[in-house]
């Protein structure tokens, strides 16, 4: 019988039946494990092509039975992750199992099997196969998602995977994988990175690392204390109290305080420059919450901590027991477990480094109040815990890194890369791959002896290379060129050899051993014990982070599952009703930044449920929401939902649950604390997070309706959220002041705003003010300052719904109808002017002094404007004045030209030059409100899903989107002071007078047709009666010339001008128009 062929999965044969068949699930794999976050198409390609490596690994040794996959499993995959992987695989098979079915797609991998093997194999089979598949993916996208997490992103891409993967040595021993990917190839630097830190940045940045400080707290309690408290028959309640002290204390400590930083960052206030945390500190502080850090420092550097530890692992059946929870959990407890025990105490330490940061880069008088008193506060606990540091601990050297279990990246990746980059040139004889491509973080370096050598080495640690090194004896070796301090001996990859620690001995001290895969040993002995320990505990943290990971992991999903969330009843809480289609509805393959699902309908209840939803703060849709929401709902049925909201019933118990109760039992502890916890907590700061957007964004809704602004005061002043109670009565305060002490203008400048520019008429003449007689920068500059009056006071509200073409519009837009009514009455007026000045000459003099007037509009970015004197330019009456469009210099032809391109060709050259500009700028309005109309009237209000309504959500989006596009530019005004007279002379523009709208435009047009009749000839007056003027000017020969062509010709659609050179005829208007004003004034 022949050996069945090797099965080739990428070959063009096989390779389509698999492309593709893992990426949707394991899409869902992802959502199971990391559900804020998303994943790239190409980080799950990537994952399906390690699947199927797995798989080929699997199937190559023919196995038959569940007995044999299990087998295979043992064989190639590292421990402890075997063990996971077939206790997972075995209750995917059980046939009363309670989880959730596979994810991967059993049914359609089970037929392909039979190609891979050559035979049929039990469908019992291929589910185990299949279940080992699914852990392992599973396992990959959890660890890569925690990477994505630590630097602050929201999308897994095939590089976090594979740089993820490369700070697993597990997962790289199973695949087999080079170490190529570095810090040097990592994501993008973090934001300041490159300068000083700013408060905001220290702030996020702090919040990462309290989230990375209580995982490894939750590490000592979870993993590390649990195992002491499991077997009380080798540790005594002493032990355990000696060994990890108040850690619960700490641990307590740790969650409150990373609680109000980010309730302090999710309720900051968009106007805010940072987020303000001061009181967060000063209330912990006051409280002496921070007292336990200086227990715990005493108990942990105190000597007798360590012999007590020493005498007490020094036991054989200590040792036993240990080493029987897992490869290497001995060693880890034995040299991790003190080092994480330090972690406290340095982060202790960095609170008050983090302090005395803050005060000086905050922006708010209060808040700096604030951090100073945290300050004052913590000042006897800096001194305690610094002299029982300083006395018990030596002195770092400058630059030694701290322990930490893992990586501060995020905070230095730059110095990192630096620190890497020095060491690597101080080492003469390096070759191959520099240390930044194949490791993320220096760890420790230090003296060593190596067994058999005769000096000293000196040794670097990386999380992928430990390097030892012999130092130079001269500063520079001779031919070799370089100054380098130390020249190369040895380098170990880390995931290639193990730590095997050594018993002391009359030939070796402090010793451990360094053993590869081939075998191949090497001996380094420590000077002291101390230095040992530290040593060992670099080295098996690297060698087993990722298995103690796995542990807490375990942990944790154990207590999730043994204390599920569980919520009031949907009879008696209408927010528990669980999503379906029928009340919910999210947008296809559609996620924000911050891998948040976006919502497209739903009803009501829901909406007002995932606006104040208990996993995630989503600021976007709150913004929408309370933009657009009175298309649906009115303030008062708002406001009584939050209430409802925020108002939660505890779940009730079940029959278990009582009977336990009737028995003197507490069943339902532990789940009412999770349920305090993590739901009513957090949906009562967003919903105190939606009133206090509510009020300072749409204060208009309680000026409207004075009932409603009492209920909310009555309301929140009921609730025990002091801080967040009293930020909503300050702004609730200093809008009330603000609306009755009128809005303020006192803004200041850079620069003194240019002086007021006068023509004709001069300051005080209001009753000479028109057109002709204001300076035309002026003009430009007044409308400017009042449009952009007009479009900043326009509100959100007044555009959702189209509600200003509705029957209430006067009281729903009374801001976008007075920006509406202006542009309309200064349109009217330029065509007013044009069409009411009979006389040609002074006809183009007029339409040039709107062509000026437009050439400053495009000067100072006013849109509104510019579009104005287009759309008078291009009103009928106006645009069919040939004649006198024809006698306008070629130039102002230019201006006038460009400004027309600008709405041409559905306003692109407007868009893009919009863009390009930096405000201050008055856009053109009318482009928004046609946007808005289509979407309007395009989109229904409604869905339908299983034959019920929910509100279409997607369209309020696209409304909201628009109107923040108009809000972007209501920030900036304009430099430029306002003269009351011309403003009020604009104000008060009244061009149609008693008639209405039709009655003016046929007047317009009328006037229009009598000024210039159709297929009409120029007029000769002005010709001749100016003509003597300037014979004088030409020769006999020029003046004969000119005569005879005024004689012969018909004009067609030239005019007089024309029959002038060039020079005569600019003379010819430009001394017109000087006759005529001058007439005019005299007059």
């Amino acid at each position: 019988m022949q050996p069945q062929q090797i099965y080739d999965f990428s070959s063009d044969e096989n390779s389509h039946k698999w492309r593709g068949l893992f990426v949707q699930a394991l899409r869902k794999v992802q959502k199971q494990v990391h559900p804020n976050l998303t994943a790239k198409e190409d980080a799950l390609q990537h994952i399906e092509e390690l699947i199927l490596q797995l798989l080929n690994m699997l199937c190559v040794a023919q196995p038959r039975s569940v007995q044999d996959v299990e087998e295979r499993v043992q064989k190639t995959f590292p421990h402890p992750i075997d063990k996971w992987a077939i206790a997972d695989a075995q209750s995917a098979i059980e046939k009363r199992k309670r989880r959730n079915p596979l994810l991967l797609p059993v049914d359609k991998i089970h037929p392909l099997l039979k190609e891979v093997l050559g035979y049929k194999v039990d469908y019992h089979v291929s589910l185990y196969i299949v279940a080992v598949l699914e852990y392992i993916s599973a396992d990959i996208l959890k660890l890569a998602g925690n990477y994505v997490g630590n630097i602050r992103h929201y999308e897994i891409n095939q590089q976090d995977i594979k740089v993820s993967m490369c700070a697993d040595k597990v997962l790289m021993d199973m695949f087999d994988q080079e170490e190529d990917i570095g810090l040097m190839s990592q994501c993008t630097e973090e934001p300041s990175s490159t300068g000083e830190l700013t408060y905001d940045d220290l702030v996020r940045l702090e919040i990462a690392e309290e989230r990375q400080y209580l995982r490894e707290l939750d590490l000592i309690i979870k993993v590390f204390r649990h195992h002491f408290l499991s077997n009380p028959k080798i540790f005594t309640p002493q032990d355990v109290e000696v060994i990890f002290s108040n850690i619960l204390d700490i641990h307590e400590l740790t969650v409150k305080l990373l609680g109000l930083i980010e309730d302090a960052v999710e309720m900051t206030a968009e106007g805010s420059p940072h987020p303000l945390v001061g009181s967060c500190f000063e209330d912990l502080a006051e409280e002496q919450a921070f007292d336990p850090y200086e227990t715990l420092s005493q108990d942990i550097l105190n000597r007798d901590f360590h012999e007590h530890f020493n005498n007490l692992m020094a036991r054989p059946t200590v040792g036993l027991y240990f080493q029987s929870v897992a490869e290497g959990f001995k060693e880890a407890v034995q040299y991790v477990l003190p080092q994480l025990m330090m972690v406290p105490v340095y982060h202790c330490m960095h609170y008050f480094e983090l302090l005395q940061q803050l005060p000086d880069r905050s922006h708010d008088q209060d808040d700096m109040e604030c951090l100073k008193q945290a300050i004052t506060a913590l000042l006897n606990l800096q001194c305690s815990v610094e002299r029982i540091y300083a006395k018990h601990q030596p002195r770092r050297k400058p630059g030694e890194p701290m322990y930490r279990l893992y990586s501060r990246q995020v905070r230095s990746k730059q110095l990192a890369i630096k620190r890497m980059n020095e060491i690597q040139k101080s080492i003469d004889g390096w070759e191959g791959k520099d240390i930044g491509q194949c490791c993320s973080e220096f760890i420790l370096e230090g003296p060593l002896i190596r067994a058999g050598a005769k000096h000293e080495r000196h040794n670097f640690l990386f999380d992928g290379l430990m390097i030892s090194c012999k130092a130079n004896q001269s500063s520079r070796l001779p031919g070799s060129g370089s100054g380098a301090e130390y020249r190369l001996k040895e380098k170990f990859v880390l995931r290639k050899i193990r730590i095997v620690d050594r018993e002391d001995s009359s030939e070796l001290r402090h010793a451990f051993e360094l053993i590869g895969k081939d075998e191949n040993c090497a001996v380094f002995c420590a000077r002291t014990a101390e230095d040992k320990a530290a040593w060992m505990a670099a080295l098996v943290t690297l060698q087993y982070r990722s298995t103690l990971d796995r542990m807490l992991d375990t942990v944790l999903q154990h207590e999730e599952q043994a204390h599920p969330l569980r919520l009031p009843s949907p009879e008696v809480y209408r927010f528990a009703v669980q999503d379906s289609e029928e009340n919910i509805v999210f947008e296809d393959k559609v996620q924000s930044k911050t891998g948040i699902p976006i919502i497209k309908a739903g009803t009501v209840v829901k909406l007002i449920e995932r606006l104040t939803y208990h996993m995630y703060a989503d600021p976007n849709f709150v913004r929408t929401f309370l933009t657009t929401y009175r298309s649906f709902c009115k303030p008062q049925e708002l406001l009584t939902l939050l209430i409802d909201r925020i108002e939660i019933p505890e779940p009730e118990p079940t029959e278990e649950d009582r009977q336990a109760l009737w028995n003197g039992d507490q069943p339902m502890a532990a789940e009412l604390q999770r349920f305090r916890k993590e739901y009513v907590q957090p949906v009562q700061l967003r919903v105190l997070n939606v009133f206090r957007q509510w009020v300072e964004h749409h204060f208009y809704d309680f000026e409207n309706d004075p009932e409603l602004r009492s209920r909310l005061e009555e309301y929140i002043t009921s609730k025990s959220m002091r801080k967040w109670v009293e930020s909503i009565n300050k702004i609730i305060k200093r809008k009330l002041q603000t609306q009755s002490n009128g809005v303020s203008h006192n803004i200041t400048f850079e620069s003194p705003p240019p002086p007021i520019e006068w023509h004709i008429c001069r300051a005080g003449q209001v009753d000479s003010f028109d057109l002709m007689t204001l300076h035309p920068i002026e003009i430009a500059r007044q409308l400017t300052l009042l449009e952009s009056e007009l479009y900043r006071a326009v509100r959100p509200s007044e555009l959702v719904g189209s509600v200003w073409t509705k029957e209430d519009k006067e009281k729903n837009s009374p801001n976008l109808l007075r920006m509406i009514r202006h542009t309309t009455n200064l349109t009217l007026w330029f065509e007013k002017c044009i069409v009411e000045t009979m006389n040609l000459e002074e006809r183009v003099a007029v339409l040039s002094r709107v062509i000026e007037i437009l050439q400053v509009f495009q000067e100072l970015n006013n849109f509104n404007g510019v579009l104005e004197v287009v759309s008078a330019i291009n009103s009928v009456p106006v645009y069919r004045l040939d004649h006198t469009f024809e006698a306008i210099p070629e130039r102002k032809k230019k201006i006038l030209e460009e400004a027309v391109e600008l709405s041409q060709d559905h306003f692109k050259k407007y868009l893009a030059k919009l863009k390009s500009i930096n405000p201050p700028c008055v856009p053109f309005f009318g482009i928004y409100l046609t946007n808005i109309l289509k979407t309007e009237e395009g989109n229904p209000d409604f869905l339908k899903r299983h034959g019920k309504e929910l509100i279409n959500f997607s369209k309020r989006r696209k409304v909201a989107e628009i109107t923040g596009e108009i809000q972007q530019y209501q920030n900036q005004p304009y430099c430029l002071k306002v003269e009351h007279d011309i403003r009020r002379f604009f104000e008060n523009l009244n061009p149609m007078g008693n008639r209405s709208e039709k009655e003016f435009s046929d007047y317009l047009f009328k006037t229009s047709m009598d000024i210039e009749p159709r297929n009409c000839k120029p007029t000769l007056d002005f010709l001749f009666l100016f003509l003597p003027y300037f014979c004088c000017l030409l020769s006999k020969m020029e003046v004969k010339k000119c005569i005879e062509k005024l004689c012969v010709t018909r004009f067609n659609n030239n005019i007089f001008f024309s029959f002038f050179p060039k020079s005569i005829s600019l003379a010819l208007i430009s001394f017109h128009r000087d006759c005529f004003f001058g007439l005019k004034n005299k007059t």
